[in-house]
C-alpha cells in the first residue's frame, strides 16, 4: 500500500475525477482512443507527471473517454442494434453521454472511486478489465442509473416512436452527413479545427472558432488518431506551426518563436498545410 507521504491529492474540479471509468474500459476499447492509450494504468504515475496530467485535463481526455464509455452504456438501454446504428439525433445516444451519473452509479456500486485507487501501491499497474467483466458491470451501472434518474420513459418513448430516417439500421442521408460532421470531414471544433479558419481571417475568427460550444458532441468529438496520422507525414517546421497554431497561437507569436522575417510566412505554410491536408483526406 502507499505510505502517507504518497497518498494523491485530488483536486474536485480536475478531469482526474473521470479516472476510474478509464480504468474501468477493456483493453479493446482504450485502443480506440489514442489520448487514453498514453496514460499508464497507474494513478500514482499519472499525478506525479506533469505531462500526464496536462493531457488528463485536456479536452481531448474529456471527449476520448465520454466517447469510450458510451460505447459501453448505449447497449444496455435495450435498444436494437447498435451504437453505430444510430446518429447522435437519437435521444439514446445523447444519455449514453451522461458521464456523472455512470461515475456515480460505478461508486455506489462497486465502491470503484479515487479514493480507492489512491491507496494502491504506487509501483503497482492495474490490470485492464476482461470485456465480459466491463458489460456485465456496465449493465448493472446503467440499471441504476436509469433507475436513479428516472430515464425509462426517455427510452420506452423512443421505442414507441422511431424515426425512419434515424432509427432504422440501414443506412440513411442523415446518418451519412451527421458522421461526416463526427468524423470531422466538414468539422470546424476539436483537435482536427478547421484549416480554412486557420489560414484565412483574423486571429478573432480562429479564437472564436475553437470557443465554440464543447458541449455540442456531434461537433467536437476530436479524432486524434487521424490527425496524428496526418501531422506525421507533415515536415518537421509545418509540423510544428500547425502545433502551435492549434494550440492558440497567433501568427506573429509563431513567427517570432520559429525565426519568420514576419507572420507573413507562416501564414503561407498554414496554407501549405491545408493543401496537404485536402490530399490526405482524399487518399
Amino acid at each position: 500500500m502507499s505510505s502517507p507521504q504518497e497518498c494523491v491529492v485530488i483536486p474536485g474540479s480536475s478531469n482526474l475525477r473521470y479516472l476510474p471509468l478509464m480504468f474501468f474500459l477493456p483493453e479493446d476499447v482504450i485502443n480506440i482512443c489514442p489520448t487514453l492509450r498514453k496514460l499508464p494504468r497507474n494513478l500514482f504515475k499519472i499525478t506525479r507527471s506533469m505531462e500526464m496530467l496536462t493531457i488528463v485535463n485536456s479536452i481531448q481526455f474529456l471527449y476520448a473517454i465520454l466517447y469510450a464509455v458510451a460505447i459501453l452504456v448505449f447497449p444496455h438501454f435495450g435498444i436494437r442494434g447498435w451504437k453505430e446504428d444510430y446518429s447522435g439525433y437519437c435521444p439514446i445516444w445523447q444519455l449514453s453521454y451522461l458521464l456523472n451519473v455512470w461515475l456515480e452509479c460505478a461508486d455506489v456500486i462497486f465502491k470503484w472511486n479515487l479514493e480507492i485507487l489512491s491507496q494502491a501501491s504506487s509501483v503497482m499497474d492495474i490490470p485492464y478489465f476482461l470485456p465480459v467483466h466491463s458489460c456485465n458491470a456496465m449493465y448493472r451501472i446503467v440499471k441504476l442509473g436509469v433507475e436513479k434518474y428516472n430515464l425509462q420513459p426517455i427510452i420506452n418513448t423512443v421505442r414507441r416512436m422511431p424515426c425512419e430516417e434515424d432509427f432504422e439500421i440501414r443506412q440513411s442521408r442523415v446518418k451519412i452527413d451527421f458522421y461526416r460532421k463526427w468524423y470531422h470531414t466538414r468539422t470546424k471544433i476539436g483537435t482536427m479545427i478547421s484549416l480554412d479558419e486557420c489560414t484565412h481571417g483574423s486571429d478573432d475568427d480562429y479564437y472564436s472558432t475553437i470557443a465554440a460550444d464543447p458541449h455540442d458532441m456531434t461537433e467536437s468529438i476530436a479524432l486524434e488518431d487521424f490527425y496524428d496520422r496526418f501531422k506525421k507525414q507533415l515536415p518537421d517546421r509545418d509540423r510544428k506551426i500547425l502545433e502551435m497554431r492549434i494550440d492558440g497561437m497567433n501568427f506573429e507569436e509563431i513567427a517570432k518563436r520559429l525565426g519568420y522575417k514576419n507572420h507573413s510566412g507562416v501564414v503561407k505554410r498554414m496554407q501549405a498545410i491545408k493543401k496537404e491536408l485536402l490530399k490526405y483526406q482524399s487518399a
